[in-house]
């Protein structure tokens, strides 16, 4: 497997909540570690299933996404067990 740099910037397209809930659709990083924490961690399950990530052209879905976070390499903290 290719190794993943965490470092470089990324950004983050939310899926779709449910009706009536709001929120930003697009979220600027400065890392694609922030991103992944802020898409495992904090946003909502509603808006999880239909996010993606993308790093320079690169485009990573949601089970992608949550891989990345559970990697090893991961470089920071995870809040969840």
């Amino acid at each position: 497997m290719t190794r993943f740099d965490y470092t470089g910037g990324a950004g983050l397209y939310a899926g779709k909540s449910k009706p009536g809930i709001s929120g930003p659709r697009y979220r600027r990083f400065e890392t694609a570690a922030e991103a992944l924490r802020f898409a495992v961690e904090d946003m909502p399950n509603s808006q999880q299933r239909g996010s993606m990530l993308e790093i320079d052209e690169a485009r990573f879905d949601p089970n992608q996404i949550r891989a990345l976070y559970d990697a090893p390499g991961y470089p920071l903290s995870r809040r969840l067990a």
